[in-house]
């Protein structure tokens, strides 16, 4: 991450343990609301559109496609963000997203993951697909409260 200060040039600061798992708190509040709002607000088509790609993105997990998931990830988790329909928590979810991308990809390297992320996106969609905003919102934040379990592996790895 890099930091800035006024007047001053950027710094490349180091991540602790403690401000990771804040960013990571308020990253799962964030992609609970999303996925209760996208719960109450997306439209058929929306909702088609996460199953189909979805569903889709079983043949990754299969193969083993790391890198290809990843990024699949990233267009899972934007359609929760944009089908809450509210701009600035789109805003501020993809703030929280961006910092938190070097460790949030470094967990497709646990093995296993790539079918427990599925099965995580699996609970989020069903939910969302019934209309369960309750339910969604209680997915999405365990998913990432998994995510954060699986990416401090990495984090502090070098401490």
């Amino acid at each position: 991450l890099v930091g800035r200060e006024p007047n001053r040039s950027a710094v490349v600061t180091n991540v602790t343990e403690t401000h990771l798992h804040s960013m990571f708190e308020a990253m799962a509040e964030l992609e609970g609301i999303c996925a209760r709002l996208s719960a109450e607000r997306m439209t058929v088509d929306e909702r088609r559109a996460l199953e189909l790609d979805h569903r889709g993105s079983m043949r990754l997990v299969h193969s083993g496609a790391e890198e290809e998931y990843a990024a699949h990830n990233t267009e899972f988790h934007t359609r929760l963000y944009r089908g809450a329909h509210n701009d600035h928590v789109f805003e501020m979810v993809t703030q929280t997203r961006a910092r938190l991308a070097p460790f949030r990809r470094a967990q497709f390297r646990l093995p296993g993951r790539l079918a427990k992320s599925y099965e995580e996106h699996d609970q989020i969609v069903t939910a969302i697909i019934r209309a369960d905003a309750v339910a969604a919102g209680q997915a999405a934040y365990s998913h990432v409260a998994i995510v954060s379990d699986a990416s401090a592996v990495f984090a502090t790895a070098g401490e």
